[in-house]
């Protein structure tokens, strides 16, 4: 005798196995279709956001290497070679972008000797000071002023080196014994000595 087959209904423990396998494979099916989307749309976007910085976003602008170095207020304190003290001021200061040994500066002052017994101050409209030969050249109008003296004129040099201060154009002042004018003019010796050439017109004061 034979007997046909016959399915044999599943335990508790069979089925619950079943259905766990049945949710695998519906996460590996979603898996299989969610995942290369994601990365597709990734890979979309990453895409479009080079292309928009290509085609829309301006590279930035290199900064110009050649602009001149400026600074404000500057102060450069110095002594000559005898050892006088001399302190240099002015607004600003600018490297010329074509010779950076020469800083051209607004409105400079020159202080010389200002501990010592007589300091002279001068002051200009403007100025170049040579790091090459360490001379300070001063326009513009120039006037200098000390306990002996002011005088007015129109162009100085001064040499931070040997701490000698000369003069060229037309100088007019008055010192300790009236006033003076000159074509060009001299200081040596912490102005001590003053030399004066050129067509020298001077007006004595009786004391």
């Amino acid at each position: 005798m034979t007997f046909p087959d016959i399915a044999a209904p599943l335990g508790p423990s069979r089925r619950a196995e079943v259905l766990r396998w049945r949710r695998r494979s519906r996460t590996v099916r979603i898996a299989r279709v969610v995942l290369p989307a994601t990365i597709a749309l990734i890979l979309a976007g990453l895409g479009g956001a080079v292309a928009f910085n290509a085609l829309v976003v301006r590279p930035a602008q290199p900064k110009d290497n050649g602009a001149p170095i400026r600074l404000t207020a500057p102060r450069l304190v110095g002594r000559d070679d005898r050892g006088r003290a001399f302190v240099l001021t002015a607004d600003s200061a600018v490297r010329d972008p074509h010779d950076y040994q020469r800083v051209i500066l607004d409105h400079p002052t020159l202080l010389l000797d200002e501990s010592g017994p007589d300091p002279v101050r001068i002051v200009a409209h403007d100025g170049v000071y040579h790091e090459r030969d360490l001379k300070l050249h001063l326009g513009g109008g120039v006037k200098m002023v000390s306990s002996k003296a002011a005088f007015d004129t129109a162009a100085s040099v001064y040499d931070t080196k040997s701490g000698e201060l000369q003069g060229s154009g037309p100088i007019q002042g008055s010192g300790s014994l009236g006033e003076i004018a000159a074509k060009s003019y001299g200081v040596y010796d912490k102005g001590d000595r003053m030399v004066f050439s050129g067509g020298v017109h001077t007006r004595l004061e009786r004391k």
